[in-house]
Parts: C-alpha cells; sequence; structure tokens
C-alpha cells in the first residue's frame, strides 16, 4: 500500500555554539544570531519514514517545519536523504510561540495538507527539550499517538507496530492510523545524503529565497517544478491570531541569567562528608550546577 507521510522537523540552534546573544531580552531564542542545524532525533524519525517509504512503494514523504524561511534548509536535506517535498510554516505572526502556540499552528498546518496515513517527529527538540509538542498536535488532531518509538515494526491493515524504549525496558504497541509517532535518538541513525538527489535537488528553494535569485535562476525554477519548494503563511492555514505566536503562548520568561563559566581556583578536598556537602550547596548557590 502506499502511504501519505508526514514528517515533523524543527531547525534548532546548535546548542554546542551557543554565545552571549543566544537570547533576546523578551526571553525568546535569538534565532537568527545562532547556527541552526536539524534537530537530531528528527532525523531518527527521518529514517523510520524512509522506511517505510522503502516497504510500501509509492509512499510519499513531506517534511513540515516551522519556523524562519531559512527552515528550507532542512528541507532540502531531508530531500537529499530520500524525502519527496517539504512546507515551511513561516510567518512574522508565529514567532515567540511556546509549545502550545506551536503545536496548534502545526496542526492546523496538518489539517490544510489534506489525507494523510501517519507522522512522524522527533521525541523532541534540543533548544526546547520539552517533548511536548508531538503529543499536542495529537490531541489537537484527535488521533492517537505513539511515544518513545525506537522502531517502526510493521505497518498494515489500518495499523502500525511499534516498539517502544522505556527507562525500564521495551514494550510494542499497536495503534490505528492515522497516528502520531514520536521517535527517541535510540533509534537507528538517518541514511546518508544521496549523492544523485543532492545533484536534482540542490537548486531547491522557497518563494522567499527565489525572490533573491537572479534571472536566470528563476527560469530554472519555471524548467524545473520540482525545485520550488512550499511556503505556507498563517493566514493560509486559517490559524486563529490569538492562538498563535506570543499571544497564543501561557509560557512567559520570568527572567534570563547568563552563567559564565571560568576557573578562578583550584581546591582539594579530602574523604570527609561534611567537605563535600557544603562544597556541593556551594555550588548550587552559585548556580554552577542545579
Amino acid at each position: 500500500m502506499s502511504l501519505n507521510i508526514i514528517v515533523l522537523a524543527k531547525q534548532v540552534p546548535d546548542t554546542r555554539n551557543v554565545g552571549k546573544d543566544a537570547m533576546k531580552e523578551d526571553g525568546t531564542i535569538n534565532r537568527a544570531a545562532l547556527p541552526a542545524i536539524f534537530n537530531p532525533e528528527d532525523l531518527n524519525a527521518l529514517e523510520q519514514a524512509l522506511r517505510l517509504k522503502d516497504a510500501n512503494p509509492g509512499s510519499t514523504i513531506t517534511l513540515l517545519t516551522m519556523g524562519l524561511p531559512r527552515a528550507s534548509e532542512i528541507i532540502r536535506e531531508a530531500i537529499y536523504r530520500g524525502a519527496d517535498s517539504g512546507i515551511v510554516l513561516t510567518d512574522r505572526v508565529l514567532g515567540g510561540a511556546d509549545t502550545l502556540a506551536t503545536s496548534y499552528s502545526l496542526a492546523q498546518a496538518v489539517r490544510k495538507f489534506g489525507k494523510y496515513d501517519i507522522i512522524l517527529g522527533g521525541r523532541q527538540a534540543i533548544d526546547g527539550d520539552t517533548a511536548q509538542v508531538g503529543p499536542q498536535i495529537a490531541e489537537k488532531l484527535r488521533i492517537p499517538q505513539v511515544t518513545y518509538a525506537e522502531e517502526i515494526i510493521e505497518l498494515k491493515d489500518g495499523y502500525v507496530t511499534v516498539k517502544r524504549r522505556l527507562e525500564n525496558g521495551v514494550e510494542t504497541v499497536k495503534a490505528p492510523l492515522p497516528c502520531v509517532v514520536t521517535v527517541n535518538g535510540s533509534a537507528p541513525a538517518c541514511r546518508p545524503r544521496n549523492a544523485m538527489r543532492v545533484q536534482k535537488y540542490k537548486y531547491a528553494v522557497s518563494p522567499s529565497e527565489a525572490a533573491k535569485l537572479s534571472d536566470s535562476q528563476k527560469a530554472l525554477l519555471e524548467k524545473r517544478p520540482y525545485l520550488n519548494l512550499k511556503e505556507w503563511s498563517a493566514a493560509y492555514v486559517d490559524a486563529d491570531p490569538a492562538q498563535i505566536g506570543l499571544p497564543g503562548s501561557p509560557t512567559k520568561v520570568k527572567a534570563i541569567e547568563n552563567v559564565v563559566f571560568t576557573a578562578k581556583d583550584c581546591r582539594v578536598l579530602s574523604d570527609n562528608d561534611a567537605e563535600i556537602e557544603d562544597l556541593i550547596k556551594e555550588l548550587i548557590t552559585n548556580h554552577t550546577i542545579g
């Protein structure tokens, strides 16, 4: 059977290169100032989608991401690895969204997408670590969800069988389609880029990117429609302005504190429990740990 597969993915700040400009004064992430990467667990989810596509000829994979226009970079990355197309949900009014507003916006995009069989995504994003967006989308779409997935064992007769990796073991569950499945980082790593697909799709661009191209490059897009990536706005997916971006985000950042680690002195401790406890209390007090 052929499947319509949606993969939810996020372009996230590279937490290995976070600098002093990582946060704005309003407590939101300054994404424009940070190096951006494909969220690692979303790559694990993409691999599960690609395996489903391999096992079910005629299936299609659409990557759906919400973010700045530059998020089209991860759509190209997914296409290089075997995805078919992608959609960037981007709009200034979507900025500053917490998980509630993000999941609402993405759920609206899924509704606009139309028919789908399964939605896959990473368990959580490294810039938030909440693991809330996938389950919230399932709740808003009123469809079943399977979390902590490590492997999709089988998909047939309208059901998907999933192996879940939990803290104290493994369990196998079966869920009806359509459903949302969020994938752990312990799942198989995503396959590498395919060289032929890189050559074919390296000029794929979103409308925001296409606007900056030369006339000859725009002519190439007209000759090769498959190079045109989709960009959707909040209005296009019929999003309620009160439920998106900052207005739709009940989570507010109260304060931001930059913690700078510097080596000031060296302390030698004995094996005395009291000395160790005092050091731990001191480290907690000055926010070095905890």
